[in-house]
């Protein structure tokens, strides 16, 4: 294995829990003001159209809540932990804007910049829940 070079983003930045890696920015939620009610095992999780400082793993068939997609576990590439999941295919045409996107779990996120995690939400926005089972 090679030397990892770690990209610091500059900015409001989403670091790993464990290992403070930058992750994702702010900028990159999906939705800034109704964040879709993603779900995972563990807890909350939230669409961003790009992350950093990640692998991607092996690609599998998941069902969840949105009907079945084909995803892969995404890990910190400094201290391996799972951090979420990418979308690499959906099968429905209604979650086709998901393809390419990827889920971080909020339990394993930290904001980089407030003392406290921070994601701007509004109450009653519906939108479709995902589950990973």
């Amino acid at each position: 294995m090679g030397r990892i070079f770690v990209v610091e983003l500059e900015g409001r930045a989403y670091k790993c829990k464990f290992c403070d890696t930058h992750l994702a920015l702010a900028d990159d939620l999906v939705s800034r003001y109704c964040i879709q009610a993603f779900h995972c095992h563990r807890g909350k999780a939230y669409l961003f159209n790009n992350a950093v400082n990640v692998t991607v793993g092996e690609k599998e068939e998941r069902t969840m809540l949105s009907g079945m997609h084909t995803v892969a576990d995404i890990f910190c590439c400094s201290c391996g932990q799972i951090v979420g999941w990418k979308y690499e295919a959906a099968h429905e045409r209604s979650q086709k804007y998901k393809e390419g996107k990827f889920v971080l779990e909020r339990g394993r996120i930290v904001d980089g910049i407030e003392s406290e995690f921070f994601i701007e939400t509004h109450p009653g926005c519906s939108n479709p829940e995902d589950s990973q089972v």
